[in-house]
């Protein structure tokens, strides 16, 4: 098991990139004016209403902590793991104040383009969240119970994925994720893993370290992670209203 520190600080500028990295999930800045057309909203407006979880409204605030969460180990694997990580599930919600289907994360690692590896690896993370609160809750057990469930969910998410990059005409990434859609006639290795992430004020790392891995269908090849940083939920409501402001 790995634990990490999320150490954040005000630093606008640091902020204002990481507001426009989580706004661009939802809704791509070149895509906002077309979108919002005929709406009569600003592009602020836009983005609060049709676009981004609710401050206020439940489930807003917990869909909100969901999906920063995910993108928060989207950026781990993308940036510290070297994984190629589409992000592709969030601009097409039907509904802002859901959370998204399927597996939460999904990263691609092709050794060689021009040909298959069965070293080539597919690593599939489930995240859960807790910001807010002092009650301790092993929300890692809950990650790594959800995880095991991805062997059957991850087909229909890679159909998903690539269905969407087709859309955007991005035909090359999408015979990427073609490369592991049928493991028994391309196999590659499969990373599994499971990600809890806290407020400092609600991670105990003794309720943590009693996670029990023994029925993972994956459990020889799972990732334990655990992140938190102070005040988790105050920098997370924060980074979207200064992504809907900063439109």
């Amino acid at each position: 098991m790995s634990v990490l520190e999320f150490r954040h600080q005000k630093d606008k500028r640091v902020l204002s990139d990481l507001a426009k990295h989580l706004r661009n999930h939802y809704c791509e800045d070149s895509a906002i004016d077309a979108l919002r057309s005929g709406t009569g909203y600003s592009r602020t407006e836009y983005l609060v209403r049709m676009k981004l979880p609710d401050e206020q409204v439940r489930p807003g605030p917990s869909i909100r902590s969901g999906d920063f969460g995910e993108i928060l180990v989207a950026d781990y694997l993308q940036f510290c793991l070297d994984y190629w990580v589409p992000r592709t599930q969030y601009c097409d919600k039907a509904v802002r104040n859901e959370s998204t289907k399927g597996c939460d994360i999904i990263g691609f690692r092709i050794l060689d383009k021009d040909k298959v590896s069965s070293k080539d690896t597919l690593a599939v993370y489930e995240a859960k969240a807790k910001f807010s609160g002092n009650r301790p809750v092993n929300r890692l057990q809950e990650a790594v119970a959800d995880s095991a469930k991805d062997v059957t969910r991850k087909a229909e998410s890679l159909n998903f994925i690539k269905q969407i990059l087709i859309q955007k005409g991005q035909a090359e990434e999408a015979l990427r994720v073609e490369r592991f859609q049928c493991p028994e006639d391309r196999p590659y290795r499969e990373l599994s893993g499971a990600v809890a992430l806290f407020s400092t004020g609600c991670y105990d790392a003794r309720c943590v370290s009693k996670t029990n891995t023994a029925g993972h269908p994956n459990r020889e090849n799972l990732a334990l992670l655990v992140v938190h940083g102070e005040d988790m939920m105050t920098l997370v409501h924060s980074l979207y209203r200064r992504a809907a402001d900063e439109a």
